[in-house]
């Protein structure tokens, strides 16, 4: 379970629930009421999930070295070693559709799931990603499995009663109750920059990762995923990813997508705050200020422009960019919303497409072959739909982008992600430059790259 100062431990996450009733119990009897019947209900479909990876390693002198293993990374020997994790997963489907953590299955070679009545089957990866942290299994000949039913994660409140269920530590079946304790928490070092959260006080430690957040009919809000914690277990600060965003998932993964579709917005904006809001003549910060568009952004297309205010997506309320991503991501590429915004402090509505990434201009990929002192690297012109592809929000706009980096051009450090500036002291424009740049001829190289906010100078001899 990775860690931070406060460390957040990326492998437990909880969804918020919501009460029969929004009244304070008004008896002894009301207050000695008992959760088991939504127990019952809900944990025959949450599972134990034995994920094992094999992980090829190079054994280096260099390795852990921030510096010079990057430069090692295909000297020494090759050694496989088996890693196992445990973690949890939420039947969504009686055909054995199971959801859980990417960071639990996401890279494994063997998926092993077992039911609360002890049945045992094999499952598959149908559909996973890295950055919302989300898989899709298929479970091998199941079929007619308990499941639970999805709720709509925008309906939830805090202090609604949830429960958190999973295997923590590898204990067992294991249940624990608590309250939504914050809604929309985008400020976490975790995925990518698009965490967008439930929060939790019910308990979540190693191995509830992947299990499920119900409310109280059962129902599921969300996927556990990530705890704050100093000492490795639950402080009462835990995380789950909205039922919302898991209900694309999953109609994703039914539809046969192996690769996780979101829309693309084409805009940079940043949350309001008071003294952005006093120099607009607001009454109080509420938002998200617009201060760049993509030529290409469905959102300029619609009428929007820099300096405008979205309020609204699609009904719901958004104060972080953070926070527009994720509607979008779980509304789905192919539909149409309504997003309320401000222009120059006059309230507006505009109608914007949720479309893919545009493949434009055309990427021109070249990979540059023995020919090329640079052997084995895959270059590609910037646009929209390459940045998805490598997962990346916050890049140039144009330029000549590394899309893979294999051989000898793995060898110079160079690595996908990496924008080529210059090669010997000549601008690269476009992946065309590349080829004619890395002809043979001077024993020196420099390469100017940058790699995410940084400029860095790559020197090598050949």
């Amino acid at each position: 379970m990775p860690r931070l100062p406060v460390a957040l431990a990326a492998c437990l996450m909880l969804l918020p629930v919501t009460a029969p009733a929004d009244t304070v119990p008004g008896s002894q009897a009301e207050i000695t009421m008992s959760f088991a019947p939504v127990v019952k209900a809900a944990t025959p479909a949450v599972v134990n999930i034995y994920a094992t990876v094999v992980v090829q390693r190079r054994e280096t002198p260099f390795a852990g070295d921030p510096f010079f293993e990057q430069f090692f990374q295909d000297f020494g020997r090759v050694t496989p070693r088996v890693q196992n994790s445990l973690g949890s997963g939420v039947i969504v489907s009686p055909e054995g559709i199971v959801v859980s953590n990417y960071h639990v299955v996401g890279q494994a070679t063997e998926i092993r799931v077992e039911l609360s009545d002890r049945r045992e089957y094999r499952a598959h990866v149908l559909l996973a990603d890295e950055q919302a942290d989300l898989a899709v299994l298929q479970l091998e000949g199941a079929a007619d499995l308990p499941s639970l039913l999805l709720r709509n994660s925008d309906d939830l409140e805090v202090g609604d009663l949830v429960l958190a269920i999973g295997n923590p530590f590898g204990v067992g079946q294991t249940v624990s109750s608590g309250i939504v304790s914050g809604l929309g928490r985008s400020s976490l070092a975790v995925g990518g920059g698009r965490s967008y959260f439930v929060q939790t006080d019910a308990a979540i430690n190693p191995g509830n990762s992947g299990g499920a957040l119900v409310d109280m009919k059962g129902q599921l809000v969300g996927i556990n995923t990530a705890i704050v914690t100093k000492g490795g277990g639950s402080n009462g600060i835990g995380f789950a990813i909205p039922a919302n965003l898991v209900r694309n998932f999953i109609d994703q993964a039914k539809a046969g997508e192996t690769r996780f579709k979101r829309p693309w917005a084409g805009v940079t904006g940043q949350a309001m705050d008071s003294a952005m809001a006093e120099a607009l003549g607001l009454p109080r910060p509420e938002g998200v200020v617009l201060s760049a568009l993509h030529p290409d952004s469905p959102f300029r297309a619609a009428g929007l422009e820099v300096g405008d205010i979205i309020l609204s997506v699609d009904g719901e309320a958004t104060d972080t960019p953070q926070g527009v991503m994720f509607r979008l991501a779980a509304l789905g590429v192919g539909r149409e919303i309504t997003v309320d915004y401000l222009h120059r402090g006059e309230a507006r509505q505009a109608r914007v497409a949720l479309v893919a990434p545009p493949d434009s201009p055309p990427r021109e990929a070249v990979t540059l072959g023995e020919s090329s002192v640079l052997q084995g690297l895959e270059v590609a012109r910037i646009n929209p739909a390459v940045l998805d592809e490598l997962e990346l929000s916050d890049s140039p706009t144009d330029g000549v982008i590394v899309t893979n980096a294999e051989g000898l051009a793995a060898r110079t450090g160079l690595r996908p992600g990496d924008v080529l500036r210059t090669i010997n002291g000549e601008a690269v424009k476009v992946p065309g430059d590349v080829m004619r740049l890395t002809a043979p001829g001077p024993r020196r190289w420099g390469i100017e790259v940058q790699r995410g906010g940084q400029q860095l100078l790559l020197r090598f001899r050949i």
